[in-house]
């Protein structure tokens, strides 16, 4: 494969600058949460037609919802070409309510943009569309599975599955999610398990005869000091008890109750061992004839930093360096699309979009000035990925 040269690529990615932001500016103004079908499937109709026009053989698979609620399509787009095989993953959808995009439409100030999803991830969507473009222009055709994934952001539950299957298949996976606030791009991750916690026991009149009721409530109340008792137990763990309902009227003994907990660690035993420890506790109630019923949810194991994702480190900060900006890499508590690539044994970088920040907020933006500086350094690991290998 052809090795373009940085600056000649800089200058490609510069020329399409006007079509990438009037193409944010048509995303951003699309209603896409995950549990907005219509919307992420607009984007997928995007994604879809740029695949096309870069010459990509696209396959499109609708979800079939079971018990689920409907979600959008999901677009695999396969680039033919030379060099490693990569794997670049993108997803479409957002944290937001139908609705937001008329709220709070995309608008810019400066050289910072704003709107729902503008920097997750729209920009990194567009980014690697771009950077594959200038590519092609360049003269150069990495071989290239392209995944634009439509749940992201409840835990890519339709999506896993696909992306577990195609990720062997490749020998680098490269996810463009944005770059942290500061610039950095992200070399590891925390695994991230979600439970849901139903906890029955018995009611009774809480003035009559409270001996004989059995209060989940309660019981719900000991394994949140519990769990909370397992942060600092591990280095790297975090436990969080972040919902609770439960309880009909105030004079009555609840019999239910609901509990969400939020499990992270950084590396695999940690993660394991903690998981190990939550499910002991729920094992093991409080309450004489409370039961409690454990279910994980949704999931992604800890991505973490190897000698394999370090070369793809040193290559990316190489690169940055002749574009003639600094770069450095960083852990982040956040799970993504690259920690299954990453559990799979695929060398794994991410945050190889633009720059942005304030995610999932009202004040969610995108640093323009990094759009062209940011797609170019991605198009230039792609075709330099060999390098690294």
């Amino acid at each position: 494969m052809g090795m373009p040269d940085m600056n000649a690529l800089h200058g490609i990615v510069g020329a399409r600058r006007p079509r990438f932001l009037a193409e944010l500016e048509t995303l951003v103004n699309i209603d896409c949460g995950s549990y907005t079908p219509a919307g992420v499937n607009q984007v997928a109709d995007f994604v879809t037609d740029a695949l096309r026009e870069l010459g990509a053989q696209v396959e499109r698979v609708p979800h079939v919802p079971s018990d689920a609620r409907q979600l959008g399509d999901v677009v695999i787009g396969r680039l033919t070409g030379d060099g490693p095989r990569l794997l670049l993953i993108g997803h479409m959808d957002t944290v937001f309510d139908e609705g937001t995009a008329a709220e709070r439409p995309y608008r810019s100030d400066g050289e910072r943009a704003f709107g729902p999803g503008v920097t997750d991830m729209k920009a990194g969507l567009l980014a690697g569309i771009h950077a594959i473009a200038a590519l092609h222009q360049a003269g150069t055709r990495p071989s290239i599975t392209f995944v634009a994934n439509p749940d992201e952001e409840i835990g890519s539950l339709f999506s896993t599955s696909f992306i577990r299957n195609l990720a062997p298949q490749h020998d680098v996976a490269l996810v463009l999610e944005c770059a942290r606030a500061n610039g950095d791009i992200v070399s590891s991750r925390k695994g991230i398990a979600d439970y849901h916690l139903s906890l029955v026991g018995r009611a009774a009149h809480a003035g009559v005869e409270p001996e004989k009721g059995r209060s989940a409530i309660l019981e719900a109340a000991h394994l949140t000091l519990a769990l909370h008792a397992l942060n600092g137990r591990w280095s790297t763990v975090t436990v969080n008890a972040g919902v609770i309902s439960g309880g009909t009227r105030p004079n009555v003994v609840a019999e239910r109750c609901e509990l969400e907990v939020d499990l992270r660690a950084t590396d695999l035993d940690a993660f394991n061992a903690a998981a190990a420890e939550v499910e002991r506790l729920v094992a093991s109630p409080t309450v004489d004839g409370v039961e409690v019923t454990l279910r994980r949810s949704a999931g992604h194991p800890p991505m973490e930093k190897t000698d394999a994702s370090a070369r793809l480190v040193e290559l990316a900060v190489s690169i940055a360096g002749e574009l003639g900006f600094s770069l450095t890499d960083a852990a982040t508590g956040g799970a993504s699309d690259a920690n299954t690539c990453a559990a799979l044994g695929v060398p794994t970088l991410d945050g190889l979009g633009p720059v942005g920040g304030d995610d999932h907020s009202v004040d969610e933006w995108l640093d323009l000035a990094s759009v062209v500086p940011r797609t170019t350094l991605l198009a230039g690991l792609v075709a330099r990925m060999g390098q690294a290998l």
